[in-house]
């Protein structure tokens, strides 16, 4: 067995309390790495490493375990349930190669496993299904599995039911279907021989069921594992790529980046292109349970491990060459914050403080976007649990205290009519960067795409890639101050001069030229809408019909299953932003409900609100030219470099 066929990088996802770290310490306990698995409830579980974690029997952060089953090394990787911390689970995509999705066979298939599998299939995840809580009053294991089959793929197969794994393989394979519509049955070692090509490719995804909390069904799973997840790929004598999908602090060793090598080999002391510079690594440790890990001293491709001495690396960013990535560490579709809040110091001399402290956590999390707006701090976040951990690990990890404004959508905004925008940066010299753009509407969802028309003869392109480089810091704003979305941006014209062109012109013209069509274009407001799945006693079926209806929302389906209705439905998230403490009002606390973003739509702007801008306004020309040559405190580039929603 060569050293990648011994290699296996897993994660493990489902739904809130569905048991996945119960799963995780089961996993590492039959595989001789911990001797007694902890239990969430009692705040002992191996892979929950913050104090507030075990405290409130919540994963926040996904945690990196590594073991051996049967000569194979796992590094499996356990991730939070809660929808917001959902960018956690995001970024472990990165450093997988396979994945296994719980299901509860009590409480089904909730709408987040529908979101999870969705993320794996556009990056071609291959998925295993693990059906926990067997054990449970009211379990269900076969209508479970019909439903997986149902909402997430006709292709996940029951492992302990040969016609099932017989007649998925009759869909790929002309000769196993004739067999079955004569009555013959292949033999069960044939039929699994068969699963495991098809499971490897992505086309089958073998289920199991049992209780981790029982320790039923879990070495099957673990044989699994190692025989239907792919080991990982990639070639250590390739130019250096990998990504930093987490960080964490050491007291001695400084930061340690948490980082999935795809191509290439990473030894202590080797130089390495990192963003804004070179670093050189001090140490590389293996990814521990406890403690710091063994220096492993090198990485090599499809490993995982935590290097030091990088200097400030974030996550998301890249070591080496990041067009040898692979498309999973593309940005995702799952996770974009819905909600900004005011970021209030105890007092206020502790504003500084208070900023650098969120700056600290918004390494460990991008999304959190820390910015300043008419003169107050503000983050991004999902929800209020998301909110009530920040606040805490203020106060434990910085000795802060904070409160945090009522929370306030974050809109979005899009051109109303197709118009051109032109811009004609000639002065004061030396600069010269003609700019004009078609900026058309797109439908709902598209995103923003940029094209150009122009000939080179008319601007270079070094600098028709600088207007390319420029898009995203021209839509970080629009007219009504919100990030700019579905809108098609043309190059259709400019000009650039052969002695007076200074190279970052065109950068600072862009913007201009944008602003400038969407001013003539006029803009929309559009307003986040959420896919809602609530499921409540019968009897309170009523009074949810109408809480939907005063939201501006729409019900889409309502069925009964036994006592309980389930429904589903849209709204939008202004309206809804605390529909879970009424749904908790209404049914007595016996109602659950996910959520996850369907899209955006427009809205009246006087359901809306404005966005105050970061800086200075790009139609306010001359002050704006002013900022960006540094002459005004401020400058027009703060906050760029953190991620938009």
């Amino acid at each position: 067995m060569d050293r990648q066929e011994s290699i296996r990088n897993i994660g493990i996802f489902a739904h809130v309390d569905a048991g996945k770290t119960t799963l995780t310490e089961r996993l590492l306990q039959h595989s001789g790495a911990i001797r007694e698995a902890g239990a969430v409830d009692a705040g002992t579980a191996h892979t929950d490493r913050m104090d507030i974690e075990r405290r409130r029997g919540i994963s926040i952060r996904s945690t990196c375990a590594a073991f051996e089953w049967k000569g194979v090394a796992i590094h499996v990787i356990d991730t939070p349930g809660h929808a917001d911390f959902s960018a956690e689970v995001e970024r472990s995509l990165w450093a997988l190669d396979g994945a296994v999705l719980l299901l509860s066979a009590v409480d089904g298939v909730q709408p987040q496993a529908e979101v999870l599998f969705q993320a794996f299939a556009r990056v071609g995840l291959p998925v295993l299904v693990f059906i926990n809580k067997a054990d449970r009053e009211g379990a269900d294991i076969r209508g479970v599995i019909g439903r997986a089959r149902e909402t997430l793929s006709g292709r996940i197969v029951d492992m302990d039911d040969d016609e099932q794994l017989h007649l998925l393989l009759a869909e790929e394979d002309e000769a196993a279907l004739n067999a079955y519509l004569e009555g013959n049955l292949y033999p069960r070692t044939r039929l699994l021989s068969a699963i495991r090509s098809l499971a490897l490719a992505g086309k089958a995804h073998p289920a199991w069921h049992g209780s981790a909390l029982k320790d039923e069904g879990v070495v099957p799973l673990l044989d699994g594992v190692i025989t239907y997840l792919p080991p990982p790929s990639g070639n250590t004598d390739a130019p250096l790529s990998g990504i930093v999908f987490a960080v964490d602090n050491d007291k001695t060793l400084g930061r340690a980046a948490h980082v999935r090598l795809f191509s290439g080999m990473l030894s202590n002391r080797d130089p390495v292109a990192v963003p804004g510079g070179q670093g050189k690594v001090s140490q590389i440790r293996a990814l521990p349970l406890e403690g710091r890990g063994r220096d492993l001293g090198v990485l090599r491709a499809g490993e995982i491990g935590a290097v030091y001495g990088l200097g400030d690396l974030r996550v998301g960013q890249v070591l080496g060459n990041p067009s040898l990535l692979p498309r999973r560490v593309a940005a995702g579709e799952m996770v974009a914050p819905l909600l900004m809040v005011k970021a209030i110091p105890g007092v206020p001399a502790a504003k500084k403080d208070l900023r650098l402290a969120l700056e600290a956590l918004s390494v460990e999390d991008p999304l959190l976007g820390v910015e300043t707006l008419g003169g107050d701090l503000h983050i991004r976040v999902m929800g209020a649990v998301q909110l009530e951990v920040i606040a805490e690990l203020l106060a434990t990890r910085f000795g802060l205290d904070a409160t945090f404004g009522p929370p306030n959508v974050i809109y979005r905004e899009t051109i109303a009519r197709s118009a051109v925008g032109f811009y004609a940066y000639t002065m004061p010299k030396p600069c010269w960067a003609v700019v004009k753009f078609q900026i058309d509407p797109l439908p709902r969802g598209s995103g923003v795409r940029f094209e150009s028309i122009v000939p080179a003869r008319e601007i270079m392109p070094r600098y028709q890639h600088q207007v390319e480089q420029a898009i995203p810091l021209a839509i970080r704003q629009g007219m009504l101050g919100w990030q700019v979305d579905d809108v098609l941006i043309t190059l259709i014209g400019g000009e650039h001069h052969l002695i007076h062109t200074h190279p970052l012109d065109f950068i600072l013209a862009t913007p201009v030229a944008f602003m400038d069509g969407l001013k003539r274009g006029g803009s929309v407001l559009l307003e986040p809408i959420l896919d809602m799945g609530i499921t409540a006693p019968e009897g309170c079926a009523g009074r949810l019909l109408s809480e939907i209806a005063g939201m501006r929302g729409e019900t889409i389906s309502s069925q009964l299953r036994g006592e309980s209705v389930h429904m589903t439905a849209k709204a939008p998230l202004a309206t809804s932003v605390d529909f879970s403490v009424r749904l908790a009002a209404i049914t007595g606390g016996r109602g659950a409900l996910s959520i996850r973003l369907a899209g955006y739509e427009a809205c009246d702007l006087a359901l809306g609100a404005t966005c105050p801008r970061r800086s200075v306004h790009p139609l306010d020309t001359a002050k704006y030219i002013l900022a960006a040559r540094s002459a005004l405190e401020g400058g027009v580039w703060g906050g760029e470099h953190h991620q938009e929603s």
